[in-house]
């Protein structure tokens, strides 16, 4: 059974972690909410969060690990060598990895965006760049690097695409979830 989990960080944008779990909850994907350090996790908007576990060995047992962004909390998981060794072992063993808005800033310091396409909230390019110059940013909503097992997406408003993209990557058909949430509704008329 495919099981994911959305790691949260002091500092996390909210809504793309929440989304996350959400929309693949629907879907009926297991989906774990992972604290860094702590299982009660202050969002950047002053909203709390209480999570299931905290960031240990597991995170080697999920298809998907996913990071939310908001810059607080990207430093937070940039920043930690526990999280990067497990993200490193991941990526050596092939499993997803997926990061969205700031949160990319972590891939690239852990080498996980070298010689690889990905997307970052605009402006985070820049330093994504500078340590790893290797990788290569793109200016789409959501990108998926088959080869680096990496999933990204730009920021609050691509949460939805990005939610609907990391199923689709994990063999799961979208179709209905989509109409149920007007995803398709909202495409056609924005």
């Amino acid at each position: 059974m495919t099981k994911v989990a959305v790691v949260f960080a002091n500092g996390c944008e909210e809504v793309e972690g929440l989304t996350q779990i959400d929309v693949l909850r629907r879907m009926q994907i297991p989906v774990d909410m992972v604290g860094l350090g702590s299982k009660n996790i202050m969002g950047a908007h002053n909203i709390p969060l209480t999570c299931d576990k905290v960031v240990d060995q597991s995170l080697l047992d999920y298809d998907c690990v996913v990071f939310p962004g908001g810059m607080g909390g990207a430093h937070a998981l940039r920043d930690n060598d526990q999280l990067k060794d497990l993200m490193v072992q991941r990526q050596q063993a092939g499993k997803w990895n997926a990061a969205m808005c700031a949160a990319p800033i972590a891939f690239a310091r852990y080498g996980l965006l070298d010689g690889h396409d990905y997307t970052c909230f605009p402006g985070i390019d820049k330093e994504t760049k500078e340590v790893a110059p290797t990788g290569h940013f793109k200016e789409d909503i959501t990108v998926v690097d088959e080869a680096g097992h990496i999933i990204t997406s730009r920021g609050p408003a691509t949460a939805l695409a990005f939610a609907f993209r990391i199923a689709e990557t994990l063999g799961y058909d979208t179709k209905e979830i989509r109409h149920q949430m007007l995803y398709d509704f909202l495409a056609k008329n924005i």
